[in-house]
């Protein structure tokens, strides 16, 4: 068994991460304090902390790394820029120094959000990002630096949605939780992203790592659409009552980090060098159903109970 390093396990790719792999490698994690019931090794630490880094890997002794830590929401980094800079850009910077001077493969997780959405064409990774936000711009500077350090990571920029431990992490959460208690919302009919189950997200990082890939890639789904009809694609699949969620522009709302209206990757990179295409949204959705008739979300709550 490959034994891998998950950093920021307590969120959403992390804990689905750790969950999707746990039963093929040997899954240490990295957490402070949320998870008290988790199935696999946890190594109690704030990375920010002076030396924690080291730390970290020298008790774990992994073959892998993937840092899923980060603060992503995007108005707590404009609120908190400090912060923000030292999760977003300093930590990678950190553990891809540290990686590579230890000979362990490292995956930094970045986001489709470093762009500013201009373009009116699928963002391809030749393209030069221009970062909207706190968020944004220490994400680039995340992704310039762990380069800096180690030009044989891998850098992947992400968009996904599935169950998380408080149950409000993703966008799909939010939909399915304000439709099943009746509560009407809005979905921007102008930003337009790829989504992709993070299961879906984990497996293929995976698939990445074992073909000791490297560089920058797009880590998406293969269809863009709006966050419009990405609620209402949840709310049919759930039998929910699509009417209840009302379009909307982003213009509109009370959002404090600007964002990007067009987040569409492509993945030809991706799917050239992985040899595979990643799986349909409709596929994704299914997925994303089934675990929630088979109790998935309440299991991984379970941990942090």
């Amino acid at each position: 068994m490959t034994r891998i390093l998950i950093t920021g396990v307590s969120g959403l790719l992390g804990i689905n991460f750790a969950q999707e792999i746990l039963n093929q490698h040997d899954v240490v994690a990295v957490d402070r304090g949320k998870l008290v019931n988790a199935p696999f090794k946890i190594l109690k630490s704030d990375l920010l902390d002076s030396g924690a880094v080291d730390s970290a890997l020298d008790n774990a002794q992994p073959e892998w790394v993937v840092n899923c830590a980060a603060l992503a929401d995007l108005d707590s980094c404009e609120d908190n820029p400090d912060l923000a800079r030292r999760l977003n850009t300093d930590l990678p910077a950190q553990f891809s120094k540290a990686c590579r001077s230890r000979g362990i493969s490292f995956v930094h997780i970045s986001t489709d959000a470093v762009f500013d959405g201009l373009l009116n064409a699928f963002y391809t990774e030749e393209d030069a990002p221009n970062p909207l936000s706190v968020y944004a711009r220490t994400k680039l500077d995340g992704e310039q630096a762990v380069f800096a350090e180690n030009p044989s990571a891998i850098v992947a920029r992400v968009n996904f949605f599935g169950w998380s431990l408080t149950g409000r992490r993703s966008l799909a959460e939010f939909f399915i939780h304000n439709l099943t208690n009746n509560k009407s919302m809005s979905g921007f009919t102008d930003v337009k992203f790829c989504p992709m189950l993070v299961n879906d997200t984990a497996r293929i990082l995976i698939k990445m790592l074992q073909k000791n890939m490297s560089g920058l890639y797009h880590v998406v789904g293969p269809q863009a659409m709006s966050k419009y009809q990405f609620g209402v694609e949840i709310a049919r699949r759930f039998g929910l009552k699509e009417g209840q969620i009302s379009p909307k522009s982003i213009n509109t709302s009370s959002l404090i980090a600007r964002r990007s209206n067009n987040l569409c990757l492509s993945i030809n990179k991706l799917c050239t060098d992985l040899d595979d295409v990643p799986p349909e949204f409709s596929t994704g959705l299914n997925e994303f159903y089934t675990q929630f008739e088979q109790g998935y979300p309440q299991k991984i709550r379970s941990y942090a109970q």
